[in-house]
Formats: structure tokens, sequence, C-alpha cells
């Protein structure tokens, strides 16, 4: 056998052949593939690809008069992308199935056996769901050969292929969540960990101990250490995502604070604006916090066995690596382990561990917007200080906050405490007076419908039939856009001159901020259909006070597929890169992705494609 040659002698192998469809093969031969039976596989520059040498008009393939074709031949694929394939491996086993075919058509295959001193590797991919594309499920095909060299060459020849597919991963820090959802954060882990393993990519993982764990090791870790993986991933829901990108990004993102009007921090007692957020910058609250917030606490702790290099004022000791944002090579995953997990399902189409551990191993890039929330505090000294948090999918106060802060007390309900949460904060029925702020776009001006004092406008989506809507999906045209301003500067929209300040002020039962669409399985459209995943916009949805009966019209159109929720009166729907928000009396929280926020005053801008994540969007 000559390796670097034209032509193998041995299991007629053959090299750089031009096949019937004109390509250039680089490698073909015969072997037996599990429940097929004998074929030619072939590997192209692309993938693999292979024949069954059993044919309908060949004289051997009948019997009684009847002409048999393998079953599983004619549903099983014929090609494999070197893009959908994760791994190829040698297994040691000594029997290979030739076929599943019925008794009566051995005649077609013949009687004799195959599998006495059969060598096979495996070639690990996966399937698409017929009904719902964006599921997918593992598939394998094993092919087999009677010389074990034949077979460790093809996996040699496929691994090399799949060492040049761009943006794979190969070492992970994982967090997992024990107690997300249902409480079986750990075992879906186990569940997909073999995925990795198969290919070849070494995983970091921490199984968390407490609340903000993740978050300390992530504002704890320095640039260097971050920089030796190709990613973070959380198992468990959104808002532990959320917790990891907070510690992500707290530390990291340099950028100026949202912009806000000039009124804005008057009733605080200081008309001026900080111009730039200094993840570096002291903040006292971090060490004499009286809030139960994990994530506003200390990061003190070192449980995560990186190396705690700090100076006494909180800066790491190392060498400033770069690491621009947003970060193309160290990607954010997700797997789904929580009680409504809607960015997984909004960024892969499905709530399914198979399928976002495959979207990761394949290395699929999906950009992602950001919202910054900041939160505006006057302190002891009479100082305004800001807080920063950020959210990657929804920022919601009054019925979305109070939903959370009441399920908190049952938790040992699993995710059945929201639906028992919300069912108590319907029935309460609660409003709370607030002023809202936002810059007004090109699309709100065009389609506003403007009173006497200009205090209402509408935008003209709500009123778009709903064949006219954009659905973000895989490849979306929209998100694809190139923007042109860095994801660390203001965005032209709020930056520029003509920016104009609108506001609503009164009683809201909920004001939310939605980043992304939001699906899941309590809203099948999520809370705006259209939204997108990376264009720089967030949703504000203003809920005003009304009877009982209306705004249950409004939730029950939420969880219908096909509804259209933002369609009444007293709903108030802008699509805007910025927004303000100040509490009037009587306060709830704000839960961003999941996770509780106190803020009496507080600003919010978004940042388009910030991070990004290991997916591809979803098939729509």
């Amino acid at each position: 056998m000559e390796i670097n040659g034209s032509v193998y002698n041995s299991g007629n192998i053959s090299q750089r052949n031009v096949d019937a469809e004109g390509q250039t093969s680089v490698l073909s031969s015969n072997l037996f593939l599990d429940h097929v039976g004998e074929v030619t596989l072939t590997l192209n520059s692309d993938g693999l690809s292979w024949k069954s040498l059993y044919s309908l008009d060949n004289d051997g393939s009948t019997c009684l008069g009847i002409k048999f074709l393998p079953r599983m031949a004619t549903k099983m694929a014929t090609k494999l992308k070197f893009s959908d394939i994760y791994a190829v491996e040698i297994i040691d086993s000594d029997v290979i199935q030739e076929s599943d075919l019925p008794l009566a058509a051995e005649c077609f295959v013949g009687n004799e056996s195959h599998d006495s001193g059969m060598n096979h590797f495996m070639v690990h991919t996966f399937q698409k769901s017929k009904s719902q594309p964006c599921l997918w499920s593992l598939a394998v095909y094993k092919f087999g050969n009677k010389d074990l060299q034949t077979c460790q060459m093809w996996v040699n020849k496929i691994n090399d292929s799949l060492s040049k597919e761009v943006g794979r991963p190969k070492n992970l820090l994982v967090f997992v969540h024990p107690m997300s959802g249902k409480g079986n954060g750990r075992r879906i882990w186990e569940t997909v960990a073999p995925i990795f393993s198969r290919a070849k990519i070494n995983t970091k993982v921490i199984v968390t101990q407490r609340a903000g764990h993740a978050f300390d090791v992530m504002t704890s870790a320095t640039n260097e250490e971050l920089n030796s993986y190709d990613g973070v991933l959380a198992v468990g829901g959104d808002g532990f995502f959320n917790e990891i990108l907070n510690g992500f990004l707290s530390s990291r993102h340099k950028a100026p604070f949202p912009r806000i009007p000039s009124d804005f921090l008057d009733a605080l007692g200081n008309n001026s604006n900080p111009l730039v957020n200094d993840p570096n910058g002291a903040d006292s609250e971090s060490h004499n916090n009286i809030e139960s917030d994990p994530l506003l606490s200390s990061s003190a702790h070192n449980e995560s066995g990186f190396s705690h290099l700090r100076t006494n004022d909180g800066s790491h000791i190392e060498d400033q690596i770069e690491n621009p944002l947003p970060n193309q090579r160290l990607r954010l995953g997700i797997i789904p382990a929580g009680s409504t997990d809607a960015i997984v399902i909004c960024t892969t189409g499905a709530r399914d561990p198979i399928t976002s551990a495959l979207h990761i191993v394949l290395g699929k890039k999906l950009c992602l917007d950001v919202a910054q929330v900041v939160r505006w505090k006057t302190t002891s000294t009479s100082k305004i200080e800001p807080r920063v948090r950020y959210a990657a999918s929804f920022a919601g106060y009054g019925f979305y906050g109070d939903v959370i802060t009441e399920s908190e007390k049952y938790r040992w309900m699993g995710p059945k405490r929201y639906d028992y949460a919300g069912t108590k904060v319907f029935l309460k029925h609660r409003s709370y007076e607030a002023e809202v702020g936002y810059l007004e776009v090109e699309s709100e001006k065009d389609s506003s419908i403007l009173d006497g004092s200009r205090m209402f406008s509408r935008v003209r989506s709500l009123k778009r039939k709903k064949s006219e809507r954009i659905i973000c999906r895989a490849n979306c045209d929209v998100c694809n856009t190139k923007p042109v301003y860095s994801s660390t500067r203001i965005p032209p929209a709020i930056s520029s001159p003509e920016a104009r300040w609108l506001k609503s002020k009164g009683r809201f039962l909920s004001v939310g901020a939605a980043i992304m669409s939001n699906r899941n399985e309590r809203a099948p459209d999520g809370l705006v259909a259209d939204a997108h995943l990376s264009d720089g916009f967030l949703h504000l949805l203003l809920i005003k006070d009304c009877p009982h009966a209306l705004y249950l019209w409004h939730l029950t159109q939420l969880a219908r597929k096909g509804g259209n929720p933002l369609n009444f009166d007293f709903v108030e729907h802008h699509k805007t890169p910025a927004f303000t928000f100040t509490s009037i009396g009587k306060e709830s929280i704000w839960n961003l992705d999941g996770e509780l926020f106190q803020a009496h005053k507080l600003s919010a801008q978004v940042f388009r494609g910030l991070i990004c994540l290991f997916a591809s969007g979803p098939e729509v």
C-alpha cells in the first residue's frame, strides 16, 4: 500500500478520481455500511458520499421475480458535509449488520456473511426532524472493512478534513447549575457530555455551589485565563446565563452610559451625566450592599481554581490582553436546563439539550444584542452613583417583576411555580405609576399618530399584517447587515443630534423591554414576534392600567400561537435603541432575564451584536 501514491492496492482504494458529477475525489474505496451493505465511499473536498453497489438494474437483485433494495438504503442520506460531522472514531466491535432486509430479500444480498474479522469506524453527525427542522438528533454511520489499516486511514483523512473546519471549539469552560429548572442540571450535562468527548473537546466543569458562584468566577478570571478557552457554557436557564453574562461583561465592557434626557437626573440633585462605564472603578455597593443580590456581591471569593491576581484597587495584575467586543473567538453557549429557556429557543429554535450541544461542537456562531441597564442612585454622600447590569433577552417591571418575586417563595414547585405565581399576581391586578422616556427612531417618527400635545405615538408594526412581519431566522438579512459603529461606542441612533426623546407617563400594569422575541412554551410567538436577535433595537412594551378582563385578553393573546397581543389601545409598542424609567410612588422590581434588580430610576441602551453565541438561529 502506497499512502502518498495515486493508487492503493489494498481494499480497492483509489485517490484523486473525478466522480460522475465532475467533482474531484480525494479518496474512494469499497466498504460495508451498517443497514445498507457494501458501498463505494468517497471523500471529496467538502464531505463524504457513498453509493450502494447493489443496483435495481442488476440481475442479482431479483428474487421470485421481485426486485429488492435494502429498506434503510432508500431512507439514509448518501452525502455528508464535513460541516455536519462532529466526530469520527475507530470502534472495537466484531459485528456489523449488513442490512435490515426482510428474510426474502436475502436473495438480493446473498447469504455470505461479511461479519467475520470486520473492523469498523463510526462517523458522527446529526439529522433534522422532518416536522421540526430546528430539532436535531444524533445520527451515526458505521462503516466496516476487514483491513484495520484501511479503517484507520479513513479516520485520519476525515479527521484532517474536520480540523480545517473554522470556529470549532477545543477547550470550553462549563458552568452547571445543579438546581436549575427541575433540579436536573447535573443530569442534563451528563447526558450531553459524551458528545463533547467524541468531538475531542476539553471541558473544565464547575458545578456551582451557591448563588453568584459563576459570576464570581467570571469576574475574577483574568483575560489570559479566559483566552485559554474557546467558549463558556451555561448548563441552566436564562437567569443562570444572565449571571455568567454579567460576570463576563461587568469587568470587561468599557462603554459610555446610556444617553439620558437633560432633566433625567434633576430629581437626584445633579445634572451631570457620567460618560464612561469603567469596569475597574470603585463601587461602594460591592462591599456595603444591603440588597440580597448575589450579582452585586463582592468578588473576593476564589473557588474557581483560577489564580486570583488583583491589586488593592481591584484591578488585575496581568499583561493587559485586549479583548475587543464582540469577541469572535470566545463565545458563550447554553445547554437548556431552566424553567423557560427563551434565549435557547430564540437562538436555536428548539428547547433541546442535544440540539444545543450539536450547535456548540459544530462551532455555530451567532451575534446577539445586549442591553446595558443602569440604575441611578444617590449615595449617603449625595453622590450620584450608577450601577450597571446587562440583559440579553428581556427587562420587565410591574407584572413581570412581581411574578418573579412571588415565584421565589415557591421554588420547591419547580417550573410550575411561575404559573401559580402568575395567577396570584394577575388576580391582584396591581399597577404602578411611572414615567418612561424613549428615543424616537425613523420608523416611529414616520408612523406616529400625534395629538395636540404630541404625547402618544404608535408604531406601524402594530398594524401590519402578520404576513408582512420579518421573522428573525438563520442567516437573517436584518441581523447580518453590518453596523457602522463599534459595539463599545454610542449607537448612531442615540448619538445623532436629531434623536428626540418622547415620554409616556401614567399607571402601568407592566413595562417591558424585549431585546429578542422571547419565544417560549407559554408564549409560542414571544412577546414581539418579529423582534430580531442582532439589529440594535429593543421593543418597549408599555401596558397601561386597564380593566381585568382586557388584561386577561391581552395575556391570552400572548399564550396563543398566531395571536396579536400588541393590538390593544392600552398597549404602547415602541422600537427604540434606548429608554429611561422613573418610578413614582409605590414600586415594583425589575426582572432582567429572570434575575431581580431593584431600581427607582433606570436607563438602558442596546449594544448591537455585543456577544457571540454558539448557535445558528432558528429555521422558520
